[in-house]
């Protein structure tokens, strides 16, 4: 079968948040039973860009490949490449921006399926970009949650996104005019921005309450501050290799010896009940994501399926 090249529009018109949530799942199901091998992200620094590369392979599809993305001032660029794992043949290179951010909106999404109260109604965001669109969908999608508000730095940005996001997804979603009033409310609290500091106060967070930490992947990057790690009855991960590599949020606590790498348990862990997850609905739980390349590689096997049954793509030249 001919390797394809599929682009944003592409993998647009095929891909859905159901599969994104099975894709992420099926990857950490299978990352926790040892059937899917995972290699944290490297980076490669020049004066005016960056290399990200993730890769891995996942044996139960048969497949392996790697995530790879580069960031300037002028944009950032995003694309996948799956292989067969039994030959090594090319089988898709895939535009990958709105699959990276489908499937880091579906990982928070099943963090919170897993470790949020079943009750929970309210939620604050901090973020109002890209990728805080596919946060709330995936929140949306495993809680009845009724009230959203949002945070964000630009007053104009955030009354725009609020609106094209409550027409979208058909709730209310409206700006926090008061911060930590919206924070003490939240059953659920995402943060999904680039903040070097923290962007809310742990002490403000109610008993019961789920944090999302979606947006630290590097070190120079922290959303949560100690006294959220200290609260949290559970610190759970996507990975403990890549939380312990890139977690900006949790690596002060572990060098401080406040959290151990034991005490971080993944997202696959409980999945598959290898470890407790939450005991009570008095617990404050956490979920720091930082992504894997599993996720990736799992949805964009999916959407490569989608794409043959479509129709959609064109043969690459070899």
């Amino acid at each position: 079968m001919a390797a394809l090249y599929l682009t944003e529009d592409e993998v647009r018109q095929v891909l859905t948040l159901p599969d994104a949530l099975a894709a992420v799942e099926d990857a950490h199901r299978w990352h926790a039973t040892g059937e899917a091998i995972d290699t944290p992200r490297a980076r490669s620094r020049t004066p005016n860009s960056a290399l990200h590369i993730l890769h891995g392979a996942v044996l139960p599809l048969g497949i392996m490949g790697y995530k790879s993305y580069t960031t300037s001032r002028e944009a950032a660029r995003f694309w996948v490449h799956l292989f067969d794992a039994a030959n090594g043949r090319p089988l898709a290179v895939l535009e990958a921006d709105y699959l990276g951010m489908m499937r880091t909106g579906a990982a928070g999404g099943l963090g919170a399926r897993v470790l949020a109260r079943d009750d929970a109604q309210r939620a604050v965001v901090f973020g109002a970009g890209w990728q805080a669109r596919s946060q709330i969908e995936a929140l949306c999608a495993v809680r009845a949650i009724g009230d959203i508000q949002v945070v964000a730095r630009r007053r104009d940005r955030l009354e725009s996104f609020c609106t094209e996001q409550s027409a979208r997804l058909g709730r209310p979603i409206r700006p926090a005019d008061d911060v930590e009033a919206a924070v003490r409310a939240a059953d659920v609290v995402i943060t999904i921005t680039t903040a070097s500091e923290p962007v809310f106060d742990g002490r403000w967070l109610k008993e019961g309450a789920h944090v999302t930490a979606a947006g630290s992947n590097a070190l120079i990057r922290r959303e949560i501050d100690e006294a959220t790690i200290r609260r949290a009855a559970l610190v759970a991960v996507d990975a403990r290799a890549t939380a312990l590599r890139e977690s900006g949020d949790l690596l002060p606590a572990l060098e401080k010896g406040r959290l151990t790498e034991h005490g971080m348990v993944e997202l696959g862990e409980l999945l598959l009940g290898m470890r407790p997850g939450r005991r009570s609905d008095t617990d404050i739980t956490l979920f720091e994501s930082q992504g894997m390349a599993i996720q990736d590689l799992v949805l964009a096997q999916r959407v490569l399926v989608r794409a043959r049954e479509a129709g959609l793509g064109r043969t690459l030249p070899y």
